[in-house]
């Protein structure tokens, strides 16, 4: 197990825990009170340490390196996933994955980031950045999705879009706001959820949604607090600080309106009892697509569109009359 510096007193315990249950394993003395008193101060302890989290602590809990991702979600929630590769421009993107599942007799199309787990992995899939060709392979999906009448669920768990000059070079801008534009008018449900990271445009290019969930324990932002941090402060050390300003958690998301719901994770987050997680993400999907389902595509795009349109606040300034010069006589 990793544990990340804020959970450092349960790691005490579950080295404490495993040396009992060597003792007990040698048979010579009985343990088995002790081991069951000891876990049950774990638990405690986990609630305590789990109900109190700073924004800063939700960021290190998104990217625990054990956290579930898209694949892992897949492979748990759907029976049959075939997987569809490629932009049909440029070259298939290994940090967006995509293609056809079942999800309990519900043909759906799943897309979503995927960082890789292990270091081998994540070099492979560009650590969750997308390159544009990723995202044009995403709305190529969404678009056979709506030709066929297909629901769309997109997976979100990104540091950002990839920012290296050869994206810029293919178009990382236009590629994330061409998604944008479709997706405002896919006529079919989009159902979105944060799993993870939820950082910039690499986030939102295939965010755009009838509804919008986050996980409990992530984050959903412009910019991420260790990026914040060092334009504001010219260093990484303010972190924490920029964290709790920028208001990334997702209960500041739902209290701002940028969200429909908060997804509740098990008590030790998703990475603890990951399949677990996969089960109360699978309802809350199953859910949501029965509310948007059966209503009329025009009807769900208007509704989909007045959304974001609600989204902000902004002042209409009036227009004053411009006032004639006169001319001068010489």
């Amino acid at each position: 197990m990793v544990f990340l510096e804020f959970e450092k007193p349960l790691e005490v315990l579950y080295e404490q825990l495993e040396k009992l249950k060597e003792i007990g394993g040698d048979g010579e003395i009985d343990v088995t009170e002790t081991i069951r008193n000891l876990e049950n101060k774990i638990k405690n302890k986990r609630k305590e340490i789990y109900s109190n989290l700073t924004g800063w602590q939700k960021v290190q809990l998104s990217r625990h390196p054990e956290r579930p991702y898209t694949l892992f979600y897949i492979s748990q929630m759907c029976k049959k996933f075939i997987e569809l590769h490629g932009d049909r421009c440029v070259r298939d993107d290994k940090a967006i994955v995509g293609g056809l599942a079942s999800l309990d007799g519900q043909t759906v199309m799943i897309i979503g980031h995927q960082k890789g787990i292990n270091t081998k992995m994540r070099q492979y899939r560009n650590f969750g950045m997308a390159n544009p060709e990723g995202y044009r392979k995403a709305l190529r999906l969404m678009k056979m999705a709506e030709r066929f009448g297909i629901p769309v669920i997109t997976l979100i768990d990104t540091p950002g879009a990839y920012p290296g000059l050869e994206a810029e070079e293919r178009g990382q801008a236009e590629a994330i706001a061409r998604n944008l534009f479709e997706m405002a008018q896919l006529r079919v449900p989009i159902i979105c959820v944060i799993v993870g990271e939820g950082a910039s445009g690499g986030a939102i290019g295939i965010g755009l949604g009838d509804r919008v969930y986050m996980l409990e324990n992530t984050w959903y932002s412009v910019i991420s607090p260790e990026s914040c941090s060092s334009i504001l402060w010219r260093s990484w050390d303010y972190k924490e600080q920029a964290a709790e300003a920028l208001q990334l958690t997702a209960d500041q998301m739902l209290g701002h309106g940028l969200i429909d719901g908060i997804i509740k994770e098990p008590v030790g987050g998703a990475h603890s009892y990951p399949e677990e997680m996969a089960k109360i993400l699978k309802r809350h999907i199953k859910k949501a697509l029965s509310e948007i389902m059966d209503m009329d595509p025009d009807v769900r795009i208007d509704v989909r569109i007045e959304k974001y349109a609600q989204m902000g606040a902004y002042n209409l300034a009036k227009e004053e009359p411009v006032k004639e010069k006169k001319k001068t006589e010489k």
